[in-house]
């Protein structure tokens, strides 16, 4: 039988990630400070910059001289799409507060 595979939750993952682009050190030193396989974290580190990190206080450096990667540019259009949905039902909310004013003022009288 091989060797048990470790399970590593998301945060640690992502934490690893934020390690490795937000201080420049080589994959190697950092994971081997973790306690991590190499390759695993190179892997972690490859999906985030092809994917990005939704969960990110604060965006990593563009490496690319200032240019916007894919997941970068990704987030402000999900943000938006975000905030007009809340937005619509911001709207739908106070129709509904509207109506029941009308009820209430109708029920008064």
């Amino acid at each position: 039988m091989g060797p048990e595979q470790q399970k590593y939750d998301a945060e640690f993952r992502e934490g690893a990630v934020r390690i490795v682009i937000e201080t420049g050190k080589p994959i190697p030193e950092v994971a081997e400070d973790l306690g991590v396989h190499p390759g695993t974290l190179h892997s972690w580190v490859s999906r985030w910059r092809r994917n990005g990190s939704a969960s990110s206080d604060r965006p990593a450096p563009a490496e690319s001289g200032g240019r916007l990667r894919e997941g970068e540019r990704a987030e402000p259009e999900r943000l938006r799409r975000e905030m007009s949905e809340k937005n619509k039902r911001i709207r739908e909310l106070e129709m509904e507060r509207d109506v029941f004013k009308r009820c209430i003022a109708l029920w008064v009288k």
